[in-house]
């Protein structure tokens, strides 16, 4: 009996041990946060606020991507260097960058990702295809997405409250080009392909809609998809027809072999495309044969840009290379998202949200505002043209209240 006694109490102790063990160990073991701090009701010393960033850091836009989480990044650095203070409380930033290889199923993927993690805001997509089903996802969390390069109309048609957009749209894109088809290169009949994306086709359409609005006549419509290099048998299809000019609505991972192919068919009409094949990469693809295109962008050349040329600097002292397309608009688009976190006085992302309509900020692009839509109320389309393989200004179209 009195051993057993002893043997119960040794176990009590055991127990007892154990029981003191795992709640020194619970001590120790950082509290999760509560679900008030994860949205960010206020800040606190020292808080940590998430920025998101998605584009395709893998696959044929990848350089693209990486510019543009280069200009979200180098405002975040610049931001934390200088010193955030929210409500009286200092914040600091993080980028989470994440690759969507331009792909709507991981685009959506990411965009819960970033909702799980309870980020006050997204830069991006950069595909049109990719930010348009995303967009649902951040509307359901009050999150805001700001698309540094999204230029479909579709993604802030949608009638989403979070959707902004720090580019013009295809709707005043397309009608430039087309404009530029008709009236400076005497274009009347015009052969148009597409990349099958939502930003290719939605391109397409809004200048054949243009240029059959003008006069033209669209004797030839192919499609294709955005992973294709060979491109002889549309070429030879649209050949035949006989057009005086060809637009292709796709990245230039695409157009310059394009290009390249149609010159060596004997397919000299001049070949126009927006802002995904406006690059320096399309004319490595193209060679020689890129002196047969026109393209636009959907904004100022850097070199126009109010703060464009200061920028450029601190971007290539950083980087230790040059702006490739649309760093400049996801550096804004970081600054943006914290104007509306200092007028809102909050790092909850729904009331940073509802700061955004009042946006009225004066960034490397120009005045930042938005229209009902969240599209830019003002804005410029360049075009330009190739010259010995490099890249030349050749005209700036402006507009306002969403008008070419």
């Amino acid at each position: 009996m009195e051993e057993k006694a002893v043997n119960n109490l040794a176990k009590l102790t055991v127990v007892g041990v154990s029981l003191t063990s795992l709640t020194l160990m619970g001590c120790d073991k950082k509290d999760p946060p509560s679900h008030e701090a994860a949205q960010g009701k206020g800040a606190v010393a020292g808080q940590v606020v998430t920025i998101g960033h998605a584009g395709p850091l893998t696959g044929g836009s990848s350089h693209l991507g990486k510019d543009n989480e280069n200009g979200a990044r180098l405002a975040v650095e610049e931001i934390n260097k200088s010193g955030l203070v929210i409500g009286g409380q200092k914040v600091r930033l993080e980028l989470d960058g994440e690759d969507d290889a331009a792909d709507p199923k991981t685009g959506t993927q990411i965009a819960q990702k970033f909702v799980d993690e309870h980020v006050v805001a997204v830069i991006g997509h950069l595909n049109s295809g990719v930010s348009i089903p995303a967009s649902r996802i951040y509307n359901d969390a009050n999150i805001v997405e700001i698309s540094p390069s999204s230029t479909n109309p579709e993604y802030t048609k949608q009638g989403y409250k979070s959707a902004y957009r720090v580019v013009a749209t295809d709707a005043q894109q397309g009608p430039a080009l087309g404009d530029y088809a008709l009236k400076s290169l005497n274009a009347k009949t015009i052969a148009v392909v597409d990349d099958a994306t939502a930003y290719g086709k939605g391109l397409a359409d809004e200048f054949a809609k243009a240029a059959q609005a003008g006069g033209g006549r669209v004797v030839a419509r192919e499609a294709t998809t955005d992973k294709s290099t060979d491109f002889r048998a549309i070429l030879t299809t649209i050949k035949s027809a006989h057009p005086d000019v060809i637009m292709f609505g796709g990245m230039d991972s695409t157009v310059g072999p394009f290009i390249r192919q149609a010159a060596a068919l004997g397919l000299n009409a001049k070949v126009l495309s927006g802002d995904g094949a406006c690059t320096e990469k399309v004319a490595e693809l193209a060679g020689d044969a890129v002196n047969n295109l026109v393209c636009s962008e959907a904004s100022l050349a850097v070199s126009r840009m109010p703060q464009g040329a200061e920028f450029e600097k601190r971007f290539e002292a950083r980087f230790n290379g040059p702006i490739l397309f649309n760093a400049p608009f996801a550096y804004d688009a970081v600054y943006v998202v914290v104007d509306a976190m200092k007028r809102a006085n909050t790092t909850d992302a729904a009331k940073v949200l509802a700061a955004m309509p009042m946006s009225d900020y004066n960034g490397v692009i120009g005045h930042i505002a938005f229209d009902a839509h969240g599209d830019m109320k003002e804005g410029a389309i360049t075009l330009y043209h190739y010259q010995d393989r490099k890249k030349a200004l050749l005209d700036v179209v402006r507009y306002s209240g969403g008008s070419i």
